[in-house]
């Protein structure tokens, strides 16, 4: 085994703390006559637990060193893997160079465990391979990176030669991509000690739909009309979606996402002490074959905060052209996004700023730089009684109509007033009970 690995060209270079690469320094080290035969099977062991917790935290099942190599490849970005996803490869050179590799993988693949198990008289490849998942009762939030590995893997299984071993590959890479971006929804972003930062999985994100947000059809149609053109690869705009809080905008965006993800999009959440790692992380996405929101939730700032300036040069103005693969939608609960008082009105009252009316205008530029502006209000009484009927109804609550109302506006009035997320809140309480 170690010598196919040594052998990899495209696919070579692994991470020297990476399952494969320990195990083939063991399988390595057992070709001496003089190897210690404790220490190989310790190693083995931890490098075999290693994989139990990787199957574990995503859900592998049967066959773990199938589901693990194929996890290998798809998470292993090269530039052969980034030119394939989501899209079509031709041959030549770099093609013939990976199908090398691929074809020692495929030997690394179907290795043979039982010579190794018969020297040392140990059987634990063999469990693995015929593994049985504890899927009773637990929850994996990897599960759509589960589902993935597990078909690609049985895919490998099938492949008679190197060449549909080949094709099977290259098929996942154009039809999901590659590397956590390719498997995932959602990220964060996340600031290392050296400055740098890394894009994190979120693999919990509610699994929402446009549909389970009651009402607000046109707000919802205006974001969605402007997400379809920019899947599509035409001409969209950064939206702000501005209103009142509860009232569904951040479930929107979600929504957009879980809707869009087959056809490439992606969403990428930031804060607002990040936006100084705009530019950094603009580049480190712009060449990726997807589609990304940067998505900023409960967006506002205070008189005194100047983080807005980073996102105007960002979103216009700035030297370099924003990526036709990136939008930015934003939430907040604040039409302008800026603290506005009434000494904005005008330059006289201000004794600190001799044209505070031009300051003013510096401000509120920032939310003209969103093409598309959509309104979350309130819903009237009557609107949210139809919202609480419409939960009850989809989660099976057998209740008297009026009686749900009468319950609901009793509850409203002691939990943060009529809005979408005081119904929902209101159903999970009467769900509990």
């Amino acid at each position: 085994m170690n010598h196919e690995i040594s052998e990899l060209f495209m696919y070579g270079g692994l991470d020297q703390d990476s399952i494969l690469f320990r195990l083939g320094e063991v399988f390595e080290e057992i070709e001496n006559d003089d190897y210690n035969r404790s220490k190989v099977i310790r190693d083995i062991k931890y490098q075999l637990k290693r994989l139990l917790v990787l199957g574990t935290d995503y859900g592998f099942d049967h066959n773990l060193w199938h589901d693990y190599i194929a996890f290998f490849l798809m998470m292993n970005e090269n530039p052969f893997s980034l030119v394939c996803e989501k899209s079509e490869i031709h041959e030549g050179t770099v093609t013939r160079i990976v199908q090398e590799d691929l074809s020692r993988i495929r030997k690394i693949f179907c290795y043979d465990f039982s010579a190794v198990e018969e020297e040392l008289g140990i059987d634990c490849f063999s469990l693995i391979s015929d593994y049985q998942a504890v899927k009773k009762n637990r929850k994996i939030y990897n599960w759509n990176v589960s589902k993935k590995v597990q078909a690609l893997a049985e895919r490998l299984e099938k492949a008679r030669d190197d060449r549909e071993f080949y094709v099977a590959v290259t098929d996942f890479y154009r039809d999901y991509g590659v590397g956590s971006f390719g498997l995932n929804k959602a990220f964060r972003v996340e600031e290392e000690l050296s400055g740098g930062i890394r894009f994190t999985a979120i693999n919990n994100m509610d699994v929402v739909t446009l549909d389970d947000l009651v009402g607000y059809e046109l707000q919802k149609k205006k974001l969605m009309d402007n997400t379809e053109a920019f899947v599509s690869g035409n001409r969209a705009n950064n939206v702000l979606l501005f209103g009142d809080s509860g009232t569904g905008k951040s479930t929107s965006i979600k929504a957009i996402t879980n809707q869009y993800y087959d056809r490439g999009l992606r969403m990428v959440e930031i804060y607002k002490h990040q936006f100084k790692h705009l530019s950094r992380i603009i580049s480190t996405i712009k060449n990726r074959n997807y589609k990304f929101i940067i998505y900023m939730d409960d967006l506002s700032f205070e008189e005194n905060e100047i983080e807005y300036k980073y996102l105007k040069a960002v979103i216009e103005g700035g030297a370099e052209t924003r990526p036709d693969n990136i939008l930015i939608y934003a939430t907040s609960n604040r039409r302008h996004l800026i603290k506005e008082t009434w000494n904005d009105k005008e330059d006289h009252t201000n004794q600190d700023d001799i044209h505070h009316s031009d300051t003013v205008e510096e401000k509120l530029s920032l939310v003209h730089r969103f093409g598309i502006t959509i309104g979350f209000t309130k819903p009237s009484p009557r609107e949210f009684n139809e919202i609480v009927v419409t939960l009850a109804r989809r989660n099976g609550l057998d209740m008297d109509e009026k009686t749900l109302k009468d319950e609901a506006r009793k509850w409203e009035m002691t939990h943060g007033g009529i809005s979408g997320r005081t119904a929902q809140q209101f159903i999970d309480y009467m769900m509990s009970r």
